[in-house]
Order: C-alpha cells, then structure tokens, then sequence
C-alpha cells in the first residue's frame, strides 16, 4: 500500500462522476474538512494476500502522524494514482471501509466516495511535517478487528445492596408483565437516580396495568424463585446487548425471562429478598436512545427488603413532593415555563432577585481571589468550535445558526470565548495566575421529554471560570479552588462528597498528559485530606476533573461543583506566555464551575429550603402587617427606617383581618411579619412573629434592625 498524507488547513472533495461500475452509491454532496490530516491511499495488488494486515498498518500510521501533526481530523481519500499495480476494487474498498470504522474510535473522519472522479481543494501547511509518504505491505503483525460502534458499554460499578434489590425488582416487573403478555420482549434495563427501569417491546403499557403488574410480582415474592446465571441468551434485544458487551457479556434468568445486564452480579439471591416494592412511573424510550429505533415502554420501580424501608421511602418521597421546586417557584411567583420556549424558564421579579443574590455572592468572593469577569458573545463562528474540539465531541447537542452564509453555533459552553479573551494580548509569567469568571449564558439541546423545571433545561446560566497558570502553580490553584467551592457549599448548609472523574474512551490529547494532570488532581485532593472516590472513564473529553456532589436536606445527592484540569485547550489555541527566561510557554487551563447551572441550583435551593429562604436570599425579608388604618403612618415610619438600613420590606395595610393577611405572609415563607396595633403605637415597639410561630413583644425598633443586619451578614441559616 502506498500512501500521501498532507497536514491541512482545509480540503474539499466535489464528486463529478462514476469512474468504474463498481463505484459506491453515494449522494454527490460537496464534503469539506478543516484543520485535518488528508491521506491519500493506493491498495496494491500484494496486499489481497493480507488486507487486514493492511488495514492494521494503515490506521497505525495514521495515528502515528496525527500525534506528530496534532490533529485529530481525518480525511481518507482513494487515489489510485498513487501505485502502477492495484488492486481489486473490492478489495480496496474494503481496506478503506474497515480503516474508517477504527479511526472513527478515536478521530472524527470523512471518507472521500470510492470509485468516483472528483475534483478537490486543499490548503497544504507549511511545517516540515507536512507532507509524508509512506509504503507498507501485508504482515504477519497482530490483526485489529473491525467491530460496530458499541452503544451499550460494561459498567465496572459496583452496585450496593440497594442497587441490587431495586434492579432485582425491574427483572421481576419484566416477569410480571411477560406472564400478563408473553409475545412481550424485555430491553435494556438501568437505573435513574434511586430507582431502577425495565424497557419492554410489543405493548403498549398504561396506568390500568399497573394493580395486574403489582399482584403477579407480589407472587413472585411467594414463590422464592433464585436469580441465576444462564447459559442461553434469549431475544433480539438481549442478544445485542450481549453483542456489544463482547467478552463481559453474561445473561441471568428469573423463570423464563432472560438478560443480559450491563452490571457485574445485579441481582439478589431470590425474589423471596425483595420484601416490598413500589412501581413509580411510566414512559417510554427509544432503543438505545435512538429517536430512529424502535420506541419501548420503560417502567420504573423500586424494592425493599422489609415494609418499614417502604414506609420511610414513601415517607421521603411525600416530603420530596411537598418541596417540588416547580410548585413552590409558583406558589412564591418565582419563575414559569412556557409552551412557547419549552426548557427555557422566565424568572420573574423575585426570582430574578434570589438569582442576581447568588451572582453577587459568588462575585464578591470571587473579588477577593483577584478574579476578573468576563462576558463573550452567545453566537460564536463555527471555525471556533472546531477549533475546540467541541463541533467534532459535542455536535449533537448544540443550536446553529447561519449568518451571511458562514455557519455558526450558540454557544454550549464559556471556554472557547475566554480562550479567546486570553490570546486578545500578550503575557507575560508575572501575570499568572489569570482567573477569569464569566456567568455565561449557553444553550443546550435536550429531548422534551427530559426537560424538568429548572433541573433540566436548554438554556442556562453556567458560573464558569477559567483559570490561566503555570504547572507549578497548578497544585495551589486547585487547593484554592476547593476551598471556595467549601466556602459556598457550607454557606448554604450543604454538605459534599467528591468523586475524581478519569479519562473517558473518547478524548482529545495525549495518554501521558492525562496520566499527569489525573495525578495532579487526586494529589491536590490528598494535600486537602479530601477523601475522593474514582469514577473511572468520566472525565470530560478535553481533561480529568473533580466533581463535587453536594446532599441536601432530604440527604439528596446533586452533581453540581467541577474542576477540570485541561492541557489540550492551551495547545489547540496555542496559548502562551513569557517566561522568566524570556522564552514562549505554554500555561496550563483550569476550568471550574460551582453553582454548575444558576437555574439547577435555584432549584435545588427552593428543594432545600422549602422555599423558606435565609434572610440575606429572601426577596422580602420583612412583612409590616397593619390591624387597621389608624397605625398605617407608625408602620410607614418603621418601613422607612428599615429600607434605610438596606432591608427589604413591604407593608400590607389592606382593610382585611389580621389574622388572613399574618397567614398570607406565612404563605409567601416571609422571615418575620410585624404586627402593629394599638400598643404598638404607643409603646413604639414591635410585635415580631418568626416563621416558626415563636412571638415576641415589645421589641426595640433599632435592636431589631440591628439583629436582622447581622444575620444579613452572617447569611445564618435558620432552620424554621
């Protein structure tokens, strides 16, 4: 095989014509590729001896000149000109065919149509590296098997007893609906957050199924059938689950029912374990979330190993109702979403309040670390996102748009905005460390039927921050970093676990560089004595990073904290400062979010609170309540001062009893409600009602004031 690769600023490839019958069936579309290594192949007619061999080289060499040149683009295109001896069409293509599934592992890659006259543009670079050559033939070298694109991947977590009842539970609703339906067939099973589903083909499931689905599991209990391993893997959807998990694959049975789990040991040892259980919910999902595969009914449950833990788990979940986000947010008119901008929320005036409140608490902190703030356009040019490495890993879930013929993206992320920003001037090492803050607006595509409030939405406000340092100041600035995000997290009474998230199968870089900056982070954890688990294969595709998972007040876990550790952003934006030896280097970028999405994090706060908001968040802080319009001028006076002193207040004076405007107030989860009567007046002091209920009278005006000034400035949380 013979072969020319040329590092590229661009090429683009119009198919004219067939040249030969055997060409492929193609639509005649203009293929274009930027930033990319093209590499024109000739297969010879000695590589028909061994074309995997040669399909083994091919994509060697490939990934060998990728990591010289730096790019991670690919254009394959047949050129049999290259050689006086080809070989068969067939075999060509094939060798083209099985070299395009490899790299697409690692690379995003085009193929130019085989068998076609094309014409081609292409803007070769002009370093040494450039242009190579290359021939090779078959060998007797280890063979790579080209296999499909796998979508379900073996998960080496190791699931709790919690986890094992619940998915015990899902194989037995499977049971229970096979024995109600028996041409039904069982799909993928999984877990969401603290449950677990099972997706079933060939019905259609309703809420009227459900008490016949109940009763045959509650039989099942009765039984004491074992959970077991099998030898045969039974139905189309399981045996392509088996397909993909290759080696690791290993399917279980419960009676006659068949899977294939994507979990090492899942299960229970018997039904007789599961001593209760509760079917939450029904939906449906597309094979492999494919919206062009077939659509399957998913149903969700949960199991237990005594009734009393369903007990405590309803329990929890009426609690967890009672602080929906979405009904409180409407109740203290804090936010609404609308058919006309699904998952997109509109804050009204109380919750623009609370959200600026959070802005202006993280800016002040940020402040006295020296940050500065940023702010970079929503619309940015494709070229950028190519760039980034964004358009190649994160297409799918981006908005375009086209200005002047030129393709564009709203932005899905800050960084390649700040990046930017940073490269707007020259550094020098003395500036270092560059800490810049953007609250960012970014858009993000997400099925409606994932769309939840302002837990899941497709607009958001991330607190993003960039920071910009040596690698020898990188430890410190990750010390750094934890202890703001503790700062924050403990401001709001959360606490936090940490999980160190490590190079995913799909990432941009260097193995070697990821293996220093996964080490970087778990020693700056250790330095803190942050105990830390491994969440192995998660990182982001640019970095490793640190997550933050904080607990609220139902013991709820939230992913919402990250630190990013990236040395590919630098390079790919060649990024640099002066040196103390006057010589260009390379900083290392940090990326960091804490609150994550300002709109996830209201609403995880309203959860927490329950609406009833610290003093120094809450929109009104204070309610004046009149008990009639002859105390309404002593209340003005009050209100009056307490403005003066920068506390918010509203007055209510309208002619109706005090004890219906005292329960208003309490219903709008006000910190304290003033009542003014009479002895009020007189006295010049106040009656002051908690939102617990506790009263006190004859209240100094100004010790009051004083009072509320110092919790302000406390942000003490009180418990009500």
């Amino acid at each position: 095989m013979r072969i020319l690769a040329l590092h590229s600023d661009f090429i683009e490839v119009e198919p004219k014509k067939k040249a030969m019958k055997e060409a492929e069936e193609i639509d005649k579309k203009v293929l274009k590729m930027d930033e990319c290594l093209v590499v024109f192949t000739a297969v010879e007619k000695r590589d028909e001896e061994n074309p995997e061999s040669v399909t083994n080289k091919l994509v060697n060499e490939i990934k060998d000149i990728t990591k010289q040149v730096k790019t991670e683009n690919v254009m394959l295109y047949p050129y049999v000109h290259l050689t006086s001896s080809p070989s068969r069409p067939s075999v060509a293509l094939k060798v083209l065919e099985d070299a395009e599934k490899l790299l697409k592992k690692s690379f995003h890659v085009d193929r130019a149509p085989f068998g076609w006259y094309k014409a081609f543009k292409i803007s070769c670079k002009g370093h040494p590296l450039s242009e190579l050559s290359r021939e090779f033939g078959p060998g007797e070298d280890k063979i790579i098997k080209v296999v499909n694109d796998k979508s379900f991947e073996f998960n080496d977590k190791k699931l709790s007893e919690e986890d094992k009842m619940n998915f015990s539970t899902s194989l037995m609703v499977a049971k229970a609906i096979k024995e109600m339906h028996p041409k039904a067939e069982v799909g993928s099973m999984g877990f969401y957050q603290d449950q677990s589903y099972v997706d079933i083909s060939g019905l259609n499931l309703t809420k009227e199924d459900i008490p016949k689905i109940k009763k045959n599991v509650k039989s099942l209990i009765g039984k004491i059938l074992p959970f077991e391993t099998s030898k045969n893997v039974e139905g189309k959807w399981q045996k392509e689950i088996a397909k993909d998990l290759g080696k690791k694959a290993k399917a279980y049975k419960l009676g006659e029912v068949v899977v294939v789990p994507t979990f090492e040991k899942p299960f229970v040892e018997n039904t007789k374990k599961v001593a209760a259980f509760k079917i939450l919910n029904l939906a449906s999902a597309y094979w492999k979330n494919n919206a062009g595969n077939e659509q399957l009914s998913r149903i969700y449950s949960v199991g237990f190993k005594s009734k009393e833990e369903l007990q405590k788990y309803e329990e929890k979940q009426e609690e967890a109702e009672k602080r929906d986000h979405r009904k409180i947010g409407a109740e203290l008119n804090l936010f609404s979403i609308h058919d006309e901008a699904p998952g997109m929320p509109f804050f009204h005036n109380k919750g623009t309040f609370i959200f600026n409140k959070l802005v202006e608490f993280m800016t002040d902190e940020m402040m006295k670390l020296n940050y500065e703030i940023n702010k970079t356009p929503i619309i940015l040019n494709k070229s950028l996102w190519q760039q980034s490495g964004h358009w190649d890993h994160y297409k799918e879930n981006m908005y375009f748009t086209n200005i002047e013929g030129e393709e564009n993206a709203v932005k899905p992320m800050n960084c390649p905005g700040n990046l930017l920003i940073y490269k707007s001037k020259p550094h020098s090492y003395r500036e270092l460390p560059i800490k810049a803050g953007e609250f960012g607006l970014v858009h993000r595509h997400e099925l409606s039927g994932a769309l939840s409030g302002l837990f899941r939405v497709r607009v958001f406000t991330q607190d993003d921050a960039h920071v910009f340092c040596t690698k020898e100041q990188l430890k410190g600035q990750i010390i750094e970093l934890m202890d703001l995000i503790n700062k924050i997290y403990s401001t709001f009474g959360f606490e936090y676990d940490v999980e160190l998230s490590t190079r995913p199968a799909k990432a941009m870089g260097e193995k070697k560089l990821w293996d220093l900056a996964e080490k970087t982070l778990a020693d700056a954890l250790k330095a803190k004595g942050q105990k830390f688990k491994i969440n192995a294969g998660d990182g982001a595709f640019y970095g490793p990073k640190i997550d933050f998972h904080i607990k609220d007040a139902l013991g709820r876990s939230w992913q919402c904290g990250t630190i990013q550790l990236d040395f590919s952003m630098p390079e790919k934006f060649d990024l640099v400062y002066e040196g103390k030896d006057g010589k260009r280097q390379r900083p290392v970028m940090l990326h960091r979010a804490i609150y994550g999405s300002l709109e996830r994090f209201m609403g995880i706060l309203i959860e927490h609170f329950i609406g009833k908001f610290p003093l120094w968040l809450n929109p009104v802080q204070v309610k004046l309540v009149t008990i009639n319009d002859d105390v309404i001028p002593f209340a003005e006076e009050v209100m009056a001062k307490m403005k003066a002193n920068g506390l918010r207040v509203e007055l209510d004076d309208r002619a109706r009893t005090m004890g219906k405007k005292v329960r208003e107030a309490q219903l709008e989860k006000i910190n304290y409600i003033v009542t003014i009567g009479e002895k009020e007046v007189e006295k010049k002091k106040l009656a002051i009602r908690t939102r617990n209920g506790e009263v006190k009278f004859d209240v100094d005006i100004d010790k009051f004031i004083s009072s509320l000034l110092k919790e302000v400035e406390t942000k003490e949380i009180k418990w009500d």
